[in-house]
């Protein structure tokens, strides 16, 4: 099978949020986006205790995205607008669709907070194409133990399914557009051909390890950690240097104007006006904190 060129090799620098430092590998100085993939945070590895619990976020409001969580170690408590309530634990997914609005807050759980631990995790915000983007909210949470996976034939390699398909295997998750969203979990000496559709835009994020892409591209963890592919090929191949774990995403572009403030992704200037102003009118719902 034809592998894919690699058309950008990214590092994941630190950025600070408030009292939060997280790498942010998208947006850079470099890439904008890819399309329809707006941000990709990765946050963590924090320990968390009652002396130490900066990963409050109270309630606040999006719209015309999806955010998307992927945790990795640790816990979080969910609680939005729709009244939707869940404890989020290490390896499960939460998958928001905030179209035309949604409140959320997330923390530590309190039971996590007093017995100290560590929290570690990927937040994504994926665009949604503009007839989509006030569609009524919607919330998923996906547990660990649920999803699918295909396993390489050297049984080196496993790769969680969690939206899309890969060798005719379906993610649980039920996405707005055709996106493929994989956490690839490698040993050392493993070896796999991951394929996706051409018309799709992608990219490969390393969260730890270190791994050999394509037989010819080198992403290690604190070094190069991210890779976006040309649409010239079929896949692409891992071969796994050291125990790593990896996120996998494509998705086809929405090839639109993108305007962005804060919490709010829409096509325009005037709807994220608009939807400042609704938040303020209460017309996203409600939150107590």
């Amino acid at each position: 099978m034809k592998t894919n060129t690699i058309k950008h090799i990214g590092r994941s620098e630190f950025v600070n949020m408030g009292p939060i430092r997280l790498r942010q590998p998208l947006p850079t100085k470099r890439i904008d986006n890819i399309d329809p993939f707006i941000l990709l945070h990765h946050y963590g590895p924090y320990e968390i205790s009652a002396d130490n619990n900066p990963f409050d976020l109270g309630p606040h409001p999006h719209r015309g995205f999806e955010p998307i969580t992927f945790l990795v170690q640790g816990e979080q408590l969910h609680r939005d607008s729709l009244g939707n309530e869940s404890i989020v634990k290490a390896g499960d997914v939460q998958w928001t669709t905030a179209g035309r609005g949604i409140i959320h807050a997330e923390k530590p759980t309190a039971e996590f907070v007093n017995k100290g631990g560590v929290i570690e995790g990927i937040q994504l915000w994926l665009n949604l194409p503009a007839e989509k983007k006030m569609i009524p909210a919607n919330y998923q949470h996906e547990k660990a133990k649920d999803f699918r996976k295909v396993i390489s034939e050297d049984k080196k390699i496993t790769t969680q399914i969690i939206a899309g398909e890969l060798e005719e295997t379906y993610g649980r998750i039920k996405t707005q557009t055709a996106v493929n969203a994989f956490m690839i979990y490698a040993e050392e000496d493993g070896y796999q051909f991951i394929s996706f559709d051409k018309s799709h835009q992608c990219m490969l994020y390393l969260l730890k390890g270190k791994v050999i892409i394509n037989e010819s591209e080198t992403l290690e963890f604190n070094e190069n950690q991210l890779i976006q592919f040309n649409q010239d090929g079929e896949g692409f191949s891992i071969k796994a240097a050291s125990n790593s774990l990896l996120l996998f995403l494509s998705g086809e572009p929405l090839n639109e104007k993108v305007a962005t403030y804060g919490p709010y992704v829409m096509n325009t200037q005037t709807e994220i006006m608009e939807a400042m102003r609704d938040y303020q009118m209460g017309k996203m719902g409600f939150l107590v904190p």
